[in-house]
């Protein structure tokens, strides 16, 4: 799933190509992509698209009066739509200009999951959003140091979770853990100010240069090919200290760390309780 920095960069690449176009009109291409139904999906035509901002994960088209929060979930795109086919395969929702140009919600797979909310004046009073915590990037440490402390909880899971922080992902919470060295199951409670302090550069300075990446790329890249150190490199040797990267494995997700660099050399057991092995 796109994480913080790839929505962000995309956004500006969308703003700089869409900026000012106006809407002539929005179409729905599956059942299951408009998540409202007030105000009305057509009610941004005829108005310019006056910025394209983010919030976490979600990207928020802006067309004066109204708005359209969109979330692309795990294989969701959204991009100029060059073709305009009436039954694209895997498009989810289209926005024609006036000046010919459209811009396609598509989502590849069968779930269907990816989505769109259309708005009338703030976007934060919608569910999706009110539900968030802040941006991962512009947490403070003071924040972090409240979040942490509310929810007792692994730290991996706690970076994941949107509701504690927005914008972050399997491979972002792999990153930071790594960069903080800190276990991915330490407990967020019994973290020390100084763990705090380097967790809080971690996230920062983690987003910071995927960000910039992101920003050089002309497109949304596949995961496979954004940089990391740890995350999707079991069995590489670690690039900090020359032991070997390791894994947990669950069912929908992987949790990548370095024994050495984390969890004071200790192997983390591979299933569901997470323990250390003896």
């Amino acid at each position: 799933m796109p994480e913080l920095p790839e929505v962000k960069a995309h956004a500006e690449r969308l703003q700089g190509e869409f900026g000012g176009a106006v809407l002539e009109r929005f179409r729905a291409l599956n059942f299951t992509t408009l998540k409202t139904f007030d105000p009305p999906p057509e009610a941004g035509q005829g108005h310019p698209l006056a910025s394209v901002s983010t919030r976490g994960k979600f990207i928020r088209l802006d067309f004066g009066p109204v708005g359209y929060l969109v979330h692309l979930m795990q294989g969701g795109r959204l991009r100029p739509d060059p073709k305009q086919a009436a039954k694209p395969r895997g498009g989810m929702a289209r926005w024609v200009f006036d000046d010919g140009r459209a811009l396609m919600l598509s989502e590849a797979g069968k779930e269907h999951s990816a989505g769109v909310w259309v708005y009338a004046g703030s976007p934060d009073e919608l569910e999706p959003v009110t539900k968030l915590g802040p941006d991962a990037d512009t947490v403070t440490e003071p924040q972090l140091v409240e979040i942490l402390g509310a929810d007792n909880m692994r730290l991996h899971g706690f970076l994941r979770r949107q509701g504690h922080l927005a914008g972050i992902g399997r491979r972002l919470a792999n990153e930071i853990c790594h960069r903080a060295k800190l276990s991915p199951f330490a407990m967020t409670t019994k973290l020390e100010a100084a763990q705090i302090s380097r967790l809080h550069a971690a996230i920062i300075s983690a987003i910071d240069e995927s960000l910039a990446f992101e920003r050089s790329q002309p497109e949304m890249v596949k995961s496979a090919d954004r940089p990391s150190l740890v995350h999707h490199h079991t069995g590489d040797d670690c690039a900090v200290c020359g032991d070997t990267i390791r894994e947990v494995a669950y069912n929908r997700y992987t949790v990548h760390y370095c024994a050495t660099c984390q969890t004071d050399g200790k192997v983390l057991a591979d299933n569901t309780t997470s323990k250390f092995l003896k």
